[in-house]
């Protein structure tokens, strides 16, 4: 017998529960589950879930019919399917707030990110999502377009919906298609394919929008354009719909996806970014150790929420077969069926594996004990690391405490990439600025040098390509400063030993790096990628990670200080005894 599961073991909110199970629609499959889904919004204040809003959407789906195939001939309605329903269509317009400065409830929802691989009802999710935003959702003089990198691939987005108000007697009574807009006559309200920031630069007003494939964006213009596009709007919505790329770091596609999983994760929060990723596994080697065969039913079901409808599996199996023949599609067949990331980095240190280890910090209680520093400089924009590691080795653990700099004017640069967070962190203390728009580094030595008073530091480790007046100025108040180099010898033995300690549980099961879940310090292991060479030494890989790492180049700098320290004194017993 199958297991039965719960809303809460399908990743839905018991309201999307509760009105999928009220309109008679199915809740989805287990294997329908998304590899990653943000929380729904529904721990904002004033958060409400309004099933009449989802009704109506579900209402503009069904006024349009299918375009091509057998279900056009047989006059079929575009509805879409529950997992649509449970996993993007009732999270994204069910759940509202009030707002005084509208005077109405709005949606909470304000950018929705669907990344699913092929021929999983892409055309049924941006037909109905177009129609609604231009004539049913009460907005007059609406700007709702069809984003893309090119011109053809964004009219693959708006020429359904035209055919399908072409097709329609009863759509045509409200809307007005044109060969390059639509128009929804009471309102005014248009529909209209662009593929480039200049053709919104004069007067965008933008009220909806379908960016598609956004991996294939190779700038963020157009995107940037959409997004600031909106501000005028009391309840806009822009969708993303994408396959994943090839992992490609820095990309808009990247940075985008990469968002997304950190919410998901709980690292960031945003409660107006909503979204969804379908894919066999986390990356390819995930997949093998999860024993997942690429080319197998549970695959295809893992990674294909729509299987068995569209995609069929005929078509399935037909790709795997070209994929089993031709080793060059292979990594095609991965990233657009299984809905992989090619080249994604494997985790160097899973983030549970970090929480796990979290542990009580007292930063009181370490006063006047013995620790060792590691420093990481930034340049003049960037953020400023200084980690205190203070071992035990009677028990063989470590605790660390850690102190952040950033410019005060780069700081809204930083909220805009960790969604708001960078903003939290620096009220409860744990991101400090400097006043301008370049670092200060007076106020990073005198830091330092009060630490020093309070702690009795060692040593500070720090990058030897790094070094500038602070630590001219640390020598000078008599801190012992050790050049480390950055590279493969130097990095491998700390990467390794921070890997241990943070495994390593205690016979109470606390950690054994102890660092007290400092919320920068989480950001950056999570967005940790590492470099391998061909002798599998590590070191940590600013340029593939997802975002800053500092924190952890200075915690691997004090590491290197500390397993140094720890051979020296083993020397020494070693001649003694």
């Amino acid at each position: 017998m199958a297991e039965t599961l719960t809303p809460e073991d399908l990743l839905i909110s018991p309201e999307v529960a509760w009105y999928m199970q009220d309109r008679g629609y199915p809740l989805p499959e287990g294997w329908q589950i998304p590899l990653w889904k943000t929380p729904e919004p529904r721990d904002v204040p004033g958060a409400a879930f309004d099933p009449e809003r989802v009704d109506k959407v579900l209402a503009a789906y069904g006024e349009l019919k299918h375009t091509q195939g057998r279900w056009a001939a047989e006059g079929r309605a575009l509805n879409p399917d529950p997992w649509q329903i449970a996993y993007i269509i009732a999270p994204t317009f069910g759940w509202v707030k009030w707002s005084n400065e509208a005077d109405q409830y709005v949606r909470i929802v304000r950018q929705c990110w669907v990344d699913v691989p092929r021929k999983n009802g892409k055309t049924t999710l941006g037909g109905g999502f177009a129609t609604y935003m231009l004539g049913a959702d009460g907005e007059s003089g609406a700007q709702v377009i069809a984003a893309a990198a090119g011109m053809e691939q964004a009219k693959l987005c708006f020429s359904p919906v035209k055919d399908l108000i072409d097709g329609s007697p009863a759509l045509k009574r409200f809307f007005r298609p044109y060969s390059s807009s639509i128009v929804h006559k009471s309102t005014l309200s248009s529909f209209k394919a662009v593929s480039s920031s200049a053709a919104l630069a004069h007067g965008a007003n933008i009220h909806a929008a379908i960016v598609d494939e956004v991996h294939v964006h190779k700038t963020r213009d157009l995107i940037d354009a959409i997004e600031t596009g909106v501000g005028a709007r009391t309840q806009p919505l822009i969708l993303f719909i994408s396959t994943p790329d090839e992992g490609k770091p820095g990309s808009i596609y990247g940075e985008k996806r990469e968002r997304i999983e950190k919410i998901a994760r709980g690292v960031l929060q945003d409660p107006s970014l909503y979204g969804v990723i379908w894919g066999v596994a986390e990356s390819e080697s995930d997949m093998v150790e999860r024993g997942i065969d690429p080319f197998s039913e549970k695959a295809w079901k893992l990674s294909n929420p729509g299987f068995g409808v569209s995609p069929t599996r005929a078509f399935l199996e037909d790709m795997a077969t070209k994929a089993q023949q031709s080793p060059a599609f292979y990594a095609t067949y991965l990233r657009l069926h299984l809905g992989l990331r090619t080249k994604q980095q494997t985790r160097h240190i899973r983030l549970e594996d970090w929480d796990a280890s979290a542990g009580m910090v007292d930063e009181i209680a370490l006063r006047g004990r013995a620790c060792i520093g590691g420093l990481d400089l930034a340049s003049t924009q960037d953020i400023t690391a200084f980690c205190l590691l203070f071992p035990d080795r009677a028990k063989d653990t470590v605790t660390a405490l850690w102190r952040f700099w950033i410019p005060e004017e780069r700081l809204e640069d930083l909220d805009r990439r960790t969604s708001g967070n960078a903003t939290v962190w620096h009220k409860a203390g744990f991101l400090r600025t400097t006043p301008g728009n370049v670092v200060d580094n007076s106020a990073i030595w005198k830091q330092i040098i009060a630490d020093s008073e309070v702690f009795e530091i060692s040593t500070v480790g720090y990058d030897r390509w790094g070094s500038n007046d602070v630590v001219r100025n640390l020598q000078d108040e008599g801190i012992d400063c050790v050049p480390i180099s950055q590279g493969f010898a130097t990095m491998t033995g700390p990467m390794r030993e921070m890997q241990r300690l943070v495994l390593t549980r205690q016979e109470d099961g606390t950690g054994s790096l102890m660092h007290g879940g400092n919320p920068v310090m989480r950001w950056m292991i999570d967005n940790l990628a590492v470099a391998v060479d061909t002798s599998d030494n590590i070191k940590p890989a600013k340029n593939n990670s997802a975002e800053k790492i500092d924190g952890v180049s200075a915690l691997a700098n004090a590491l290197r200080e500390k397993l140094d320290s720890d051979e020296a004194d083993y020397d020494i017993e070693e001649s003694i005894g």
